[in-house]
């Protein structure tokens, strides 16, 4: 199983370059990289070619994402699968700073086409895509809502903490996660 960090978004809500972002002295893209480590033996960072991805260590592949648009989730995820030689992705987005190895490890026991449920809502930007999901993938409309075309593939809902998948999304909420971070909330 290949760990996925996604980090192909504009960031058009907090300024650009969301996965460069610096939280307590690290890339934003980091923090989920980090977990991902614990639990796959490879990780990569799919990005929009050109884009300023941090430096995640020499442990973590660049995996450009082209085009430059479609800017999709779908379109990463896509790449990651035919990227990943057959194997299975356990994707998190890059703005995941608060993801745990606890809530990665649900997902693999779970197993292929395991999906985050946090708040009620599927989270379908933490889940393991398997490879016998890529011609569906593709063949979604590029624009359609991510949950929906991963709901009409029947994955395993797999109960999360809310908290494991909250996203950094504004300079509001990057100041607030420092804030928790560094002791300061």
């Amino acid at each position: 199983m290949v760990g996925v960090v996604l980090a192909g978004g504009a960031g058009t809500r907090i300024g650009g370059a969301k996965a460069s972002r610096t939280l307590a002295g690290r890339p934003l893209a980091s923090y989920p990289a980090a977990a991902l480590s614990e639990v796959c033996r490879r990780v990569a960072i799919v990005a929009k070619a050109g884009e300023g991805v941090p430096d995640l260590g020499s442990g973590v592949e660049l995996w450009d994402d082209e085009p430059a648009e479609p800017r999709h989730p779908l379109t990463g995820i896509i790449h990651a699968l035919e990227r990943a030689g057959g194997e299975p992705v356990l994707v998190c987005a890059a703005d995941m700073p608060f993801v745990t190895v606890a809530a990665l490890q649900a997902l693999l026991e779970a197993g292929e086409g395991a999906v985050a449920v946090a708040g009620g809502r599927l989270q379908p930007v933490l889940a393991i895509y398997p490879p016998a999901w890529l011609p569906a993938l593709q063949d979604a409309p590029p624009d359609a809502p991510l949950t929906r075309t991963v709901e009409a593939l029947d994955p395993i809902c797999v109960p999360v903490p809310d908290e494991a998948t909250r996203s950094v999304d504004t300079p509001e909420q990057l100041a607030a996660a420092e804030r928790e971070l560094s002791g300061a909330a």
